[in-house]
């Protein structure tokens, strides 16, 4: 399970989108699968660098009911109901939540860092 970056990111909206525009764009023509590839890959490695470095919220769930839970190969799945998050703003209550976790120490470092203009002096 050690990879470079978590694929997982792939599962988000954003993630469907952009496969869904690089699948179009390959089937026309326009990019080849290897760029696709390619871009996906940077997609993966930049969703958790932006996560780990550039989201300062945090959330925390108050009450609810943890109906399911899993781990596999260091991937926790959690299924929980009626939960009650809270951040520093808002308070809400969410029928069905899907928690996917992942040990960041399975990552191995990239060769190149990951930066982002942001990140750089």
């Amino acid at each position: 399970m050690a990879t470079e970056a978590f694929e997982m990111y792939r599962q988000s909206e954003i993630g469907y989108a952009l496969t869904e525009t690089l699948d179009e764009m390959v089937s026309s023509g326009v990019l080849s699968p290897d760029l696709a590839i390619t871009v996906l890959l940077q997609f993966d490695k930049s969703m958790g660098h932006a996560l780990d470095k550039h989201v300062k919220s945090r959330a925390f769930f108050k009450r609810g009911n943890l109906r399911t839970y899993r781990n596999c190969d260091d991937v926790w799945t959690l299924i929980l109901r009626d939960v009650t998050f809270k951040n520093e703003d808002i308070e809400t209550v969410l029928h069905k939540v899907k928690i996917v976790a992942c040990d960041s120490a399975v990552l191995k470092k990239p060769l190149e860092p990951i930066t982002c203009h942001q990140c750089q002096p």
